[in-house]
């Protein structure tokens, strides 16, 4: 037990469902009682919070991967804290977790594994967890791996390359030898995608003509497109394909995650069939068992200086709301958190 025991949490509640409108307006801070630890429980000062597009989906009525956030409940997200209270052993006071805690100021925590709290490794910076050695490095990692699988030589493109899933994704596809295009909206996020990431080039979306640099830059054709946007750069990328080219679903930033289908569908969707090329979607939980060698790879490559990533914090619970929105405006270089 701590002598430091809190009795107040304040918590960032979804009280309606967004239907186009700031998502800021969605949410509301609120506090609550804390009610007294059960036995096998533990209490998380909430530190960090993981601000990560596929939250937006779980706004939504439906269900995705996840179920959706219930009205009137704190907002669902991983983030890293400090137990301060406890009644679990295996989660001693003082111990740096890292899981899904919540949208909150305390978690109180029951359970490990996927979807609990788990205890920080030695010598990882907290918050790397969050990044690297969380959902975004696993992404990155079974997303090129496993479905792109890369060989050396191989013309691989990454779409938002300056965010925290494509940068780590684009340098793994680097390491293993691939000539690697990034493409990234701005000059600051290109800047950063060559010259820290070390990818061969990156197309400014906002400035350039993909479809011109793609063929200047791939000549040959694309032989992997990790893909974390969609629309049309999406359509872009499928007339660029190499023959037996390969597509990684992992994201759509474009679409806003809504909701609601997109104006327009993949119009030249037939390319895929002309090129004899596979795209594929995934869940990064789905390799599971495998998170040993993901986390491996990843900090093998970190620990050698092959692996630049970057941060971008904003400041406070309040922020949090704002922070989601701002993933799809481009507001972020690299991985969004938010400091509480």
């Amino acid at each position: 037990m701590s002598a430091d025991v809190p009795t107040r949490n304040r918590r960032c509640v979804l009280m309606k469902r967004p239907q186009g409108e700031s998502l800021a307006s969605c949410f509301d801070i609120q506090e609550e009682q804390l009610s007294p630890l059960q036995p096998g429980e533990a209490r998380v000062r909430v530190e960090w919070l993981s601000i990560d597009p596929t939250q937006r989906g779980w706004l939504n009525p439906g269900a995705n991967y996840r179920a959706p956030v219930e009205i009137g409940a704190v907002m669902r997200g991983a983030g890293v804290g400090t137990i301060v209270e406890s009644n679990d052993v295996a989660l001693p006071v003082g111990a740096q977790v890292y899981g899904e805690l919540g949208w909150q100021s305390y978690a109180t925590a029951s359970g490990q594994g996927l979807f609990g709290v788990n205890v920080v490794p030695d010598g990882i910076e907290p918050r790397h967890m969050l990044s690297i050695f969380g959902t975004n490095g696993l992404t990155a990692y079974f997303g090129m791996m496993e479905i792109g699988r890369p060989s050396p030589g191989e013309t691989v493109v990454v779409s938002a390359a300056a965010g925290a899933t494509g940068s780590i994704a684009s340098q793994i596809a680097r390491s293993l030898g691939c000539h690697t295009i990034g493409i990234a909206g701005g000059q600051e996020k290109c800047d950063w995608v060559r010259e820290a990431a070390g990818l061969d080039a990156c197309i400014d979306y906002r400035s350039d003509s993909v479809t011109e640099q793609l063929r200047n830059l791939a000549p040959d054709g694309i032989d992997i497109y990790f893909d974390n946007v969609g629309g049309e750069l999406l359509e872009t990328a499928i007339d660029n394909l190499a023959d037996h080219g390969r597509i990684v679903l992992c994201g759509a930033v474009a679409t806003g995650y809504e909701g609601d289908l997109p104006t327009a569908g993949i119009r030249n969707y037939m390319q895929l069939g002309l090129r004899r090329a596979r795209m594929e979607g995934f869940v990064f939980f789905d390799y599971l068992n495998r998170f040993p060698e993901a986390l491996a790879h990843l900090s093998g490559m970190f620990g050698r200086g092959e692996l630049a990533i970057a941060d971008t914090i904003a400041e406070g619970l309040e922020a949090a709301p704002g922070a989601l929105d701002g993933l799809f405006a481009g507001a972020n270089l690299g991985k969004q958190l938010v400091r509480l």
